[in-house]
Formats: C-alpha cells, structure tokens, sequence
C-alpha cells in the first residue's frame, strides 16, 4: 500500500471507527491475516479445551468403575470377558492388553513360566505409552499457541504502527485522527494474540497435570496387578 493510499483512506476519528468490528475491517492486510490467524487459534484452542476436558472426565468416571469391579472380588476371567471386545478407558485396555498375553502364553502351552512375567510387564509398558500418546494428543497446539500467540500478535502490532507511520508521513499531519486508527488497529491484534495464547497456556497446563495423574494411575494399576499375575506364576510353577 502506497503512502497516499494510506493518505486518503484516513477517516475522521469517531468511536464507530474505534469499534472491533471496524478496526478489524479497515486494518492492513497484513494485520487482518493476523488476527484472522488468531481468531482461527483461538476457536481451535477451545475446542481441544472442551473435547480434552470430556474426555478426562470420563476417563475418570470409567476407571473407577472398573477398579470398583476389579478389587470386588469379580473372576478376572468374566472381567476380561466383559472388557475384550471393547475396553472403552485407559485402565481397562491395560488390564486387557496383560490378560491377553498372560491366556495367549498358557494356552500355547509356554515351556516356562520365568520370561511370562516379563512379556506382561513389557505388554504393560507399551499400553501406558500407547493411553499417554492418546491423552497427550493436540497438546502441543495449545503449547504452540500458548508461546507463539503473543509474538504473532505483536508481528500484527509492528505492521500496524508501521502503517500509521506511513499514512502520517504521506498526510503529514500528527492529530489524533491520524494516528489513533493505526495503534488502535496495531494493539487490537496484540490484544487477539493475548486472548489465543492465555487460555492455550492456562488448557496446557492443566491437561498436562491431568495426563501426568491418569499415567501414574496407571502405573500403579499396573504394578498392583503384575504382583497378582507373579502370585500365580508362582502358584503354577
């Protein structure tokens, strides 16, 4: 855009030329990329917040219910009957994964029963892995949005305030209504920037803490329940 372009397009200062929709409107282009850019992160930013806080909500009402079953007294049997098709939770697809491998091992009539053990903790290790990379899926979207949001926002800003100094120096006027769009229109996108990024750190932060609480869950489920198998490794041998 040519300084008298940017001239010309200068309005007289009125609050309807301070409004969102207007600065947004009237920005440069390469302001509005930005905070459409923004707006876009912002949205998406939300949504993982929703679908991430469903679906540790119902990892925790599902694994209660399952350790409430496991620690009833229920056959493991009739449990990993109930849970083989479809373990529907974290837990229940570590317990099935160890049941799994603990029937394939005796019903293949194993030699040995000394690398048993070791086959389930090892089947253990990689269900705990494959729930975590299910649980930690799009965090690195808000962690991205969380630390770049600001800097785009204030790209957005420097292109702004390059604008108003352009159209000051083609008008070669300095009141208010020459200048006042052009800043407005630069902290507005610092502005968008600020509102993307806060709730992506804030989302980020507590998903994290959420992933760290269901893996050593896990962990201890699958500690608890290796002793268990041990006890009858034993009792077999």
């Amino acid at each position: 855009m040519n300084p008298a372009d940017i001239a010309s397009s200068v309005a007289p200062l009125t609050s309807s030329n301070l409004s969102l929709f207007h600065l947004f409107w009237h920005a440069h282009w390469i302001v509005e990329s930005v905070m459409a850019g923004l707006l876009v992160c912002s949205v998406w930013v939300w949504a993982i917040a929703i679908d991430k806080t469903l679906l540790f909500a119902r990892l925790r009402r599902a694994g209660d219910h399952f350790e409430e079953a496991f620690w009833s007294g229920q056959s493991l049997e009739e449990l990993y009957k109930s849970l083989a098709v479809q373990p529907g939770h974290s837990t229940g697809a570590l317990f099935v994964a160890a049941m799994r491998e603990w029937k394939r091992s005796l019903e293949g009539q194993v030699r040995s029963l000394a690398g048993l053990q070791m086959r389930i903790e090892k089947v253990m290790d990689v269900a705990i892995a494959r729930e975590i990379a299910h649980m930690e899926r799009r965090l690195l979207v808000l962690a991205t949005v969380g630390s770049a949001g600001p800097f785009i926002g204030l790209f957005g800003t420097v292109a702004g305030i390059m604008t108003s100094f352009q159209s000051i120096a083609a008008s070669q006027n300095t009141s208010l209504a020459v200048v006042a769009p052009g800043i407005a229109e630069a902290l507005f996108a610092t502005a968008i920037g600020l509102v993307a990024a806060i709730p992506a750190t804030i989302f980020y932060n507590k998903f994290s803490s959420e992933v760290n609480r269901q893996a050593q869950r896990l962990e201890g489920f699958a500690d608890e329940f290796s002793a268990i198998l041990s006890r009858q490794i034993d009792e077999r041998g």
